[in-house]
């Protein structure tokens, strides 16, 4: 029989993000110790009192739990209740020092004066009219977020979105999810389709319903887009949404063609788009078209006279396929430069810069993400910017500023780390640029393609789309560097030289168990690097890993990396993450009102329980996040290796076990790898850094790009 437990949530000690899972410890009224309570208990917060029904058990490792089968959230009744809960953070302007304030003024009528006579707020010393406001207007929201939570639960599905739910629904909340519960997945970061299905089968929506096929083909095509498809096979996706909503195909038919009929979807031999991606498939192929067919007004010069003058200038020697690309790019309204590590792509940058300022000074520089622009910067000794900067993000209209009709002003754009511009932003970047002006992309194909949808610059490569120089050669300086040569090693298909000395910039250290991995990777980060090449534990030194999951995957690297690197007394747990100050994190989506995006790294400079909000430093800015918005961060201490694409770092640390040999290939370990400046450091197996070497099979992306591109563009080659 199922025992009950009453009293207050005294802290949160786990928390699982996907299920809810918590462990939390309980203070019971009257008993000086707490007690540690265990279940699928999701957005509790420290200060609420609950009233759990469940069953004592015992722990091998943490002996006396109460696993909790069900549970009801209650006003606190007792004075140490009532004062845990005002401090916990849930309402913006009171925190630990006006919650005793309050319960000390109205003891145990406090939350009844909070709810029916907010005025008397004035009453608290250190009140005054503004926050006696704040906390009013809080209360208020906190209330009807718990009403969307109770709606939720009935339905069967986790709270923990519900404050994200009211606030871009407001009032409507609960009418909202009602009429069409399925919006959600489309509207609100963070919730899938699974929870919107859930709460439409609780609603009473049918298995069969219009609504719920469209609204399956839609979210299919969504993640398809997340895996980095910008269309998909129509047989293929009718598998896909038939499993996923176990229905007929003869629905799915009708879905399909009632979508194409609202212009949602584009059906087409076979393939099926997402209207959008597209649209800007298409956008690619006629934008390109109309730079590189219109000519440059820039004078001509004599290529060949001005090749010797820039060598002469920069006091460099070029070599003949650093001559083609400089030569091609003064020539051409368009060209692409791509090649691995060492092959002088910097210096060729350099070199057009040289000649072209000679000509005019509207020359732009941009890569796609902070660092790789900063890093292009300190290349050309010029202003570069992100692509995103460039483009002038428009955060009332969305989309961008800079487009046909308001086009960026230059004669020459040259754009670094192409291979990570994805469709949407390729089409944006294509649109803005004038047509009399000349494009320069520059990136290694050999790397992971985007971390959005498509495969631009490769399915530009392969199509002739524009003229393309191929740099092969290692130069002499690079040579010498192991992690240069190994990376062109892996790239050939060869194993590394895993070999080293006191002098080598690459390093394996070998371990078999995942647990001695992980323990190796912190005495790395926490001694030895630190100690042997004077460089941060924080800033200067990355952990890069293939899975998300696992032993060694991100997950679990950033809990014990937090625990060594940043332990705190203080953390603020928010939908099953924590977070402490001067956490090193990352934003996982991108946030154009905030001017952030997706892969950018930050540090948490302080975070605010009494206005609940955590502040982040992105390289020089801040940025204030509320914390119902912190599921756009992740701790970042380990990244996966596609997140950290166009990023650097003086030191990289990579765990290669066969654990991960779902995700071992030869284009990811390469990518990794090219991600060190100084010193990279393989741990794990000689088996798995084989596997990866060996497995030269990249995931299918499926593009319409190659098609479109075939019909707007003639062939041309060097």
């Amino acid at each position: 029989m199922d025992e009950e437990l009453h009293g207050y949530i005294e802290s949160i000690v786990f928390a699982e993000k996907e299920n809810g899972f918590t462990v939390a410890r309980l203070k019971k009224p009257n008993q000086k110790e707490p007690v540690c309570i265990v279940g699928m208990l999701p957005s509790i917060q420290p200060g609420e009192t609950i009233s759990c029904r469940g069953k004592w058990k015992l722990h091998p490792q943490f002996g006396k739990q109460f696993e909790v089968k069900a549970f009801d959230l209650k006003a606190p009744s007792d004075l140490n209740g009532i004062q845990k809960y005002l401090e916990s953070g849930l309402i913006k302007g009171i925190g630990p020092v006006f919650a005793e304030r309050i319960v000390t003024t109205f003891g145990l009528s406090t939350l009844e004066v909070i709810d029916a006579a907010p005025e008397r707020l004035r009453e608290v010393p250190g009140i005054g009219e503004m926050r006696a406001e704040q906390i009013k207007v809080c209360w208020k929201e906190q209330r009807a977020i718990r009403d969307v939570m109770i709606f939720l639960r009935a339905h069967g599905v986790s709270p923990t979105y519900a404050q994200k739910i009211y606030k871009t629904y407001g009032d409507t909340s609960i009418a909202k999810v009602k009429s069409n519960p399925y919006a959600m997945a489309q509207e609100i970061f963070g919730i899938g389709f699974k929870s919107a299905d859930a709460i439409a089968m609780g609603l009473g929506i049918k298995k069969d319903a219009a609504i719920r096929i469209q609204a399956g083909i839609r979210h299919a095509l969504f993640e398809l887009s997340q895996e980095g498809h910008v269309c998909y096979p129509k047989e293929e996706l009718f598998v896909c949404v038939t499993e996923m909503l176990d229905v007929d195909l003869a629905l799915m038919e009708t879905g399909i063609e009632e979508l194409v009929k609202q212009g949602e979807i584009v059906a087409i031999n076979g393939m099926i788009w997402g209207k959008s991606l597209y649209l800007a498939e298409v956008t690619i192929g006629e934008e390109l078209q109309r730079i590189l067919k219109t000519k440059s007004e820039l004078r001509t010069i004599d290529t060949e006279k001005a090749v010797l003058w820039a060598q002469e200038k920069l006091n460099i020697q070029l070599a003949p396929e650093q001559i083609l690309a400089v030569r091609h790019a003064v020539q051409n309204k368009g060209l692409i430069i791509t090649g691995g590590p060492g092959t002088g792509k910097s210096t060729i940058t350099r070199a057009i810069l040289t000649i072209t300022e000679k000509l005019t000074d509207q020359i732009l520089l941009a890569a796609p993400t902070g660092k790789a622009a900063k890093r292009m910067a300190e290349i050309t000794k010029k202003k570069a910017f992100t692509l995103h900067a460039l483009l002038e993000v428009n955060f009332k209209g969305g989309g961008f500023k800079r487009d046909k009709n308001n086009p960026l002003e230059c004669d020459l754009i040259i754009v670094d780390e192409a291979s990570m511009i994805d469709t949407k932003l390729m089409s944006a970047l294509l649109r803005a640029i004038p047509s009399h002006a000349r494009l320069i992309l520059i990136g290694d194909t050999n790397q992971l393609p985007s971390v959005g949808p498509g495969n631009v610059l490769k399915d530009l490569i392969e199509t002739g789309s524009i003229p393309t120089v191929q740099l092969k050669e290692i130069f002499r300086q690079a040579a010498t560097s192991q992690i240069v040569t190994n990376a062109h090693k892996i790239n050939a298909g060869e194993l590394p030289d895993l070999t080293s000395n006191k002098e080598s910039d690459f390093f394996f250290l070998e371990r078999e168990d995942p647990e001695a991995i992980v323990k190796e990777i912190i005495t790395l980060v926490t001694e030895r690097i630190p100690k042997a090449y004077r460089l941060n534990r924080l800033n200067q030194i990355q952990i890069l890993a293939p899975m998300r999951r696992g032993v060694i995957g991100t997950e679990n690297l950033n809990q014990v990396l937090q625990e060594a690197l940043n332990p705190s007394a203080t953390p603020l747990h928010r939908m099953g993450s924590r977070f402490h100050v001067h956490d090193k994190v990352m934003q996982i989506r991108n946030n154009y009102d905030k001017d952030v995006y997706n892969g950018d790294v930050g540090l948490i400079t302080g975070i605010d329980f009494v206005q609940q909000e955590v502040t982040v430093l992105f390289d020089e800015k801040s940025v204030v996040y509320d914390f119902s918005a912190v599921d756009e961060l992740t701790l970042a201490y380990a990244v996966s290796i596609h997140k950290y694409q166009g990023s650097e770092s003086p030191c990289i640390i990579i765990p290669i076990h066969t654990t991960h040999y779902k995700l071992l290939n030869r284009n990811l370990l390469y990518t990794g790898i090219t991600r060190g400046k100084k010193l990279v450091i393989l741990v794990g197996t000689n088996t798995a850094i084989s596997i990866a070497v060996k497995n030269d099979e990249v995931k299918k992306r499926h593009t319409g790009l190659k098609q479109i591109l075939s019909h707007t563009a003639s062939n041309r080659s060097l």
